[in-house]
């Protein structure tokens, strides 16, 4: 990914941070992904890790429609998905008892809202301002705006992104290799 494409995600983020009068900490922890796909406009995601401490981390995210974060699970971390601004498409698979992928087989227990649903993989829910959804550990997700853009917060235990998370797609890294083409704004977590 170029530094440049790092730079404007991290740039238009920040717009609609101030946009909807969402404050960052002091030195924001940045962290912007290609997922190592090589089409940021179409698998990207934008972040600002708020709190990262060994109980529970927060997150701030960013996205514009038609970038989705890939299909993947944590094996550890359990997480809660809410929708801050825009509406967010989050789809919900499986996993069988060896832990392997199951697009369309299976059922998986999440909570919407705090309240118990049992979901059919594949399953799509839109998530709209305020709303949430919590993953258990092992539950294969994907997500992606359905509005122009989300600014989408997370709320976990331990996040440990070098290690748990788990992509369907074997190409996709979480942190990729950065062609220096101009200065950084900002450095990034993964610098």
């Amino acid at each position: 990914m170029k530094r440049s494409e790092i730079n404007h995600a991290i740039a238009d983020a920040m717009l609609a941070f101030q946009r909807h009068d969402w404050a960052l900490p002091p030195e924001p922890r940045w962290d912007v992904t290609g997922f190592g796909l090589g089409d940021f406009s179409r698998f990207g995601l934008t972040l600002v890790n708020l709190t990262e401490l060994p109980q529970y981390c927060e997150k701030i995210m960013f996205a514009r429609a038609g970038q989705i974060t890939p299909i993947h699970k944590h094996n550890s971390k359990q997480e809660d998905i809410i929708a801050r601004v825009g509406v967010l498409a989050i789809q919900i698979f499986a996993q069988d008892e060896a832990g392997n992928f199951l697009k369309h087989d299976g059922r998986t227990e999440i909570l919407l809202n705090g309240n118990p649903e049992i979901l059919q993989a594949g399953t799509i829910l839109y998530l709209k301002p305020g709303e949430r959804v919590t993953l258990r550990p092992g539950c294969f997700h994907q997500f992606w705006p359905v509005s122009a853009y989300a600014i989408i917060g997370e709320v976990s235990t331990y996040n440990d992104d070098v290690s748990d998370n788990v992509f369907v797609d074997e190409r996709v890294g979480r942190f990729e290799a950065i062609m220096e083409d101009e200065p950084a704004i900002c450095r990034l977590i993964s610098d």
